[in-house]
Order: structure tokens, then C-alpha cells, then sequence
């Protein structure tokens, strides 16, 4: 319903208030969108407020179409549901509020609706009105509440006529009923299976979910006998703030459970709705038993656009449930990382020999990449069969304690970020700095370590595959494109980058993988299960369980990424990104295997030049962007 931006009168002039559901509330959105004008000026659109009262003040006809027109809303409108339920999750569970906060984002709202949520989000859907709300004064907060809600003063009855009978305030009724729902909701989320079962013994003794029902029914019988500003109301309202303050001391011994055994998405989540429905129903109770119920309505009116707006977002939710989670992973990544930092000249000689260990496995990766490139498959099936190569490769340098350079970053990125923890003395800063140092010389070690090994080594293989074979292990036209693929001239810059990303995405995983190993409690599974304990035997179950606990996140991290080197390109060149992966350490044994094809002829080729200079950028690049994502983290 459209209407001129800056006169109130034709406004109140389409004003019906027995017009259809949707045009009444078509109405009401433009009145609204009227007083928010742009959205950047809270006082302007107070001023427009004053001049719709004005407008209303003098118009005696309107302000009663108005009154009958509030009077249908109120009939159709159940309020409680909006002050209990707006803003929180219709189910509790990460995956459904994500599903319906989507669903919200990409289909189109109805004014057509008697559910006040949806026509609140309607109403106000921008952030900026909780601005112009709170910055309503209390002299217009008054004289809004006297001539919107406040009927008009009628002739005094006859004297035969009876008194009208008293009936409760629909306001407080709302509250009362919307107070009702949320303790409702913390008790059962209090006797959540799942959250019970992870509370502390001395939480669980306290009962305190088992008795906040009771003290709420105290109150209800309170506002119902001596109403709300009585001083009943107010001890039985503080009898309740005092036990939702101890189901909230109760809930949060499950994050100490959370913190040793796993972290779970979807409980992370139940912890949040209940320590946000708890602080509704404390600006409720404020609503409720506050003197001055104009102001208080206006907070609260300007606390739930907030909420609105906040739930409105993916990425609010998404951060806010899983910030736990991507904290336990870099305090996993934290613990593996130091074993990836040398500082002292044994420890820095063990990581030479681990690297060179790595670099002689990948020497053997890069003729079995080739391989699969000679079978001439499509292109998903060379990447998968690529995957599969990386991945047993890696796990294999996994289970021989061998290192490959680019896999550490990801590791000891939250190390560095734990120490970072405190910084505030002189002391604890120069510690900092050493550790900085002992960082880039493991990692020096690593890279050098992997790439002085893997080319001599590949061009050894390829020298005796050739041998045996009597033909190159690689043809002339594979050299030349691995030559022109790995130029610095080329976007090998862009392809390493990349590269980092995906070592980053496996350190992710891995660490999710391992969280969720130890929140199902995997290994004891394995050492326990009485099916598992028949087949292995007791001592081999331990063991496996031991084993599996040490290393799942090491397996994790290998596979993935495995499969992410192999598959990725081919993914991303059939959507049309031409993407592809340069890791340092495949990229020096490629380079090695071409040379060996070539023969001492490419020497005199610029293109080999070309690409031995991309190889420092290559290591750097996947290096740098897997420690910057994972410090980030």
C-alpha cells in the first residue's frame, strides 16, 4: 500500500480497520516504513512519530478507527508466543534452525498472517529500527501509550446500566503466558537426555530445572492474587531469577564434559538457546513488573527487533554454535603441533632425516602419479585414482614417523596461537619470539629436507624404470608439460596458494574427525565391545584402541587431503574453475622425473629455470596461507 513519505494524514486516511488481514497489515508496514524513512537517522524518525500523533491527537474519527482497528488485532494476535518463541530455534537442533534460517533467507515473507513472528520480521526488518525505538523518550513513550492504546474517554454510564466487569490486562496477560512458555522451555531442555547426562554429579543433586516449575507456578499465583507491582509478585519474581541463575551454573558443567570429551554441534547449540531464553525471561519479568510499562515495552520491543535481526543470520548461527568446536580443534592441533617444532640441534637433525624419509616415500608417489596418467582414464576417474595414490602415500609417511614439510603449518599455527595466550610480560614475549624461531627452522628443515631428497630420488627411479623398461618413464611431451605446467610465468602462483588452502581444509577435518572420535567414544569401543574384544582378543583390542586414538586424526588429515589434491582439479575444471594444485614437495619430484626424461639437454632449456624458480614461491605460498588460516582459527 503505497503512501507519501512525508504526510502522516494520508496515511491515517487509508487506515481501514475492517479491511482484509493482509491489507491491514500492509497498512501497518507502511506506516512503519514511513517513520524508519532511510534508516540512518533515529531522531528524524522519532520526529515522525510526534507528527503521526499530531495527526492522530487531532483527527477524533481516525483515532477511533485506529482504536477498532487495534482492538481486531489484538483478537487475532497472540502475543505470548512472540515474547516467548521469537528469535529461537522452532526445534532444538543445529541442523534444522540452519535449514530454517536458509529457508527464510531465500523465500519471500506474507503479510497475509495471523502468526506475530512472521509479521514481526515483516514489520521490522532491518536492525536500525531497534535504534530509533531506543531512542524513543519517556514523554513520547507516554503519549503514545495514551493515544494508541488508551481507549477514548466515553460518557459516563446510566446509573441503571452495571459496571463493567474487570478483566485482566492483555499486556500482562501476554507477558504472564510468555514467561510460562520460556520456563517451560528451560525445564525441558534441563531434562534433555543428553543434557543431563553430561552435567556434573553436584549439579544433577541440586535438582534446580526440578524446581523451577514450582517457583513460576508461585509467581503466576502471585500476579493472579495481588498483581504485579505487589511486593509478592516481586519476591516470588526474585525467587525465580535466582533459580534460572542456578540452572545456568547447572548447564555450564556440561561444557567441562564437552571440553574432555568431545564437543557436539547440536548441544553447543541447546546451551545457547537455553542461556538467551533465560535472558528473555529476565526482560520479561523487567516488562512485567516495572513502574513505568511504557519504557519498558519500548526495550523490550527494541531487544526483540535485535534478536530478529540475529537470527535473520547464517552466519551468526553458524559461528556461534561451532566456535567450540573449531576451539577444540586448534587445542588438538595446538598439542600435535609441538612435536613439529625443533629446538634443539638433535631434534632438528631427527627432523632432516624425517623430512628426507618423506621426500624418498614421495619420490615413489610421483612415478605412481604418472602411471595413472598413462592409463589415459576420464577426467574424475585419473583424480580419484590420484587421490588414492596421495592418500596411501601420506598415510604411509604418517605410520613411518616420516614428516612432509607443507602438512606442518596447519599443526603448529595453533601451538604459536597458544602461546600467544599471554604475552603481557617482557619474559613472555621473548619466549614467544624464540618459539617463532625455533618454528621457522623445523620448517626450513622440513621443506629442505623433502625437496633435497624427492628430486634426486625421482630422477634415480626414473633412471631405473627406464632401464628396465628401455623407454623413459615419462614421454618427451609429459616432460615438456610438466617444464611449462610449474613456470613461474604460469599461474603457479595462484594454483600453490590454493594448495595451502586445501592443507588447511585437512587439518580441519582432521581435527572434526578426531573430536568426533573421542565424543562417540570410539576407542573405548574398541577396547571394550564384547564383539570386537572376541575377535582381537583383549590385549590386541587395547592396543588397536590405542592405536586408532593416537592416530585417527593423522589418517583423517592424510586421506583428505589425498583425495582433495587428486580430486579437486578435475571437480572444479567440470564446473569451469580451472583450479589446479602445485605442492612443493610433488612438484620437485615432477620436476625430477621430467629432467630424467630430457636428459642433461634440459639444462640448456629456460623453461627448466622457469620452473625451478616457482618451486621457493610453491613451498612458501602453501606454507603461508595453511599457517595464516590455521593462526586465524
Amino acid at each position: 500500500m503505497a503512501a507519501p513519505r512525508s504526510d502522516p494524514s494520508a496515511l491515517l486516511a487509508n487506515l481501514d480497520p475492517h479491511a482484509s488481514v493482509a491489507q491491514r497489515h500492509l497498512w501497518l508496514m507502511a506506516v512503519l516504513a514511513w517513520v524508519r524513512g532511510n534508516g540512518q537517522d533515529a531522531h528524524a524518525s522519532v520526529g515522525r512519530i510526534e507528527l503521526l500523533l499530531d495527526a492522530l491527537a487531532g483527527n477524533p474519527q481516525q483515532r477511533q478507527a485506529w482504536h477498532s482497528w487495534w482492538a481486531t488485532f489484538r483478537q487475532q494476535m497472540d502475543l505470548a508466543p512472540l515474547l516467548a518463541d521469537f528469535g529461537f530455534a522452532p526445534r532444538t537442533a543445529f541442523l534444522s534452525e540452519l535449514g530454517f534460517r536458509l529457508r527464510n533467507k531465500l523465500l519471500p515473507g506474507t503479510p497475509d498472517t495471523t502468526h506475530p513472528s512472521e509479521l514481526f520480521s515483516l514489520l521490522f526488518p532491518t536492525a536500525s529500527d531497534a535504534h530509533w525505538i531506543a531512542a524513543l523518550p519517556p514523554s513520547l513513550l507516554q503519549r503514545l501509550h495514551h493515544v494508541l492504546v488508551e481507549p477514548i474517554d466515553d460518557p459516563p454510564p446510566r446509573a441503571l446500566v452495571p459496571p463493567p466487569v474487570a478483566r485482566p490486562d492483555p499486556w500482562e496477560q501476554a507477558l504472564t503466558d510468555a514467561i510460562l512458555f520460556s520456563v517451560s522451555q528451560v525445564s525441558a531442555t534441563g531434562f534433555a537426555a543428553e543434557i543431563r547426562v553430561r552435567m556434573s554429579e553436584d549439579a544433577l543433586r541440586s535438582r534446580t530445572f526440578l524446581t523451577l516449575p514450582g517457583l513460576m507456578d508461585v509467581l503466576q499465583r502471585a500476579l493472579g492474587t495481588h498483581g504485579p507491582h505487589s511486593p509478592e509478585a516481586t519476591e516470588a519474581a526474585q525467587a525465580v531469577r535466582t533459580q534460572l541463575a542456578a540452572c545456568l551454573e547447572a548447564a555450564n558443567t556440561v561444557y567441562a564434559h564437552l571440553d574432555e570429551h568431545g564437543i557436539s554441534v547440536g548441544i553447543v547449540f541447546r546451551l545457547r538457546q537455553l542461556r538467551e531464553r533465560v535472558q528473555r525471561i529476565h526482560h520479561l519479568l523487567d516488562c512485567l513488573l516495572s513502574p513505568n510499562r511504557p519504557q519498558a515495552a519500548a526495550t523490550l520491543l527494541a531487544e526483540l527487533v535485535n534478536v530478529g535481526h540475529r537470527s535473520r543470520s547464517v552466519r551468526a548461527l553458524i559461528a556461534s554454535s561451532t566456535h567450540l568446536t573449531a576451539a577444540k580443534v586448534a587445542e588438538r592441533g595446538a598439542e600435535s603441533g609441538e612435536h613439529y617444532i625443533t629446538r634443539s640441534p638433535a631434534e632438528y637433525r631427527e627432523m632432516l632425516g624425517n623430512a628426507a624419509g618423506g621426500g624418498a616415500l614421495t619420490a615413489l608417489t610421483t612415478a605412481l602419479k604418472f602411471a595413472v596418467m598413462a592409463l589415459g582414464l576420464g577426467a574424475f576417474w585419473y583424480g580419484f585414482w590420484s587421490g588414492v595414490v596421495y592418500a596411501a602415500s601420506f598415510v604411509l609417511i604418517q605410520l613411518l614417523h616420516f614428516t612432509l614439510a607443507t602438512k606442518q603449518p596447519a599443526m603448529t599455527a595453533p601451538a604459536m596461537a597458544a602461546k600467544l595466550k599471554d604475552v603481557s610480560t617482557a619474559f613472555a614475549l621473548e619466549a614467544f619470539v624464540d618459539e617463532v624461531t625455533h618454528l621457522v627452522r623445523s620448517q626450513t628443515a622440513a621443506v629442505i629436507g623433502n625437496v633435497a631428497v624427492v628430486f634426486p630420488a625421482t630422477v634415480l627411479l626414473a633412471l631405473g624404470v627406464q632401464q628396465l623398461r628401455g623407454a623413459p618413464m615419462i614421454d618427451e611431451a609429459t616432460a615438456h608439460y610438466v617444464l611449462h605446467s610449474l613456470t613461474l610465468a604460469g599461474p603457479s602462483v595462484l594454483y600453490a596458494a590454493f594448495t595451502g588452502m586445501l592443507l588447511f581444509s585437512s587439518s580441519i577435518l582432521a581435527g572434526w574427525v578426531e573430536n568426533w572420535f573421542v565424543l562417540h567414544r570410539l576407542d573405548s569401543a574398541i577396547r571394550y565391545n564384547p564383539r570386537i574384544a572376541r575377535a582381537l582378543g583383549a590385549a590386541r583390542a587395547d592396543s588397536w584402541a590405542h592405536f586408532m586414538r593416537q592416530n585417527i586424526s593423522g589418517f583423517a588429515a592424510n586421506i583428505s587431503l589425498g583425495f582433495m589434491l587428486g580430486l579437486l582439479p578435475a571437480v572444479l575444471g567440470f564446473v569451469g574453475l580451472g583450479l589446479d594444485v602445485r605442492h612443493v614437495t610433488l612438484s620437485a619430484g615432477q620436476l625430477g622425473a621430467a629432467c630424467a626424461s630430457l636428459g642433461w639437454e634440459v639444462l640448456r632449456n629456460p623453461a627448466l629455470w622457469w620452473a625451478v624458480a616457482s618451486l621457493p614461491l610453491i613451498g612458501a605460498l602453501n606454507v603461508g596461507v595453511s599457517f595464516y588460516l590455521a593462526f586465524r582459527v
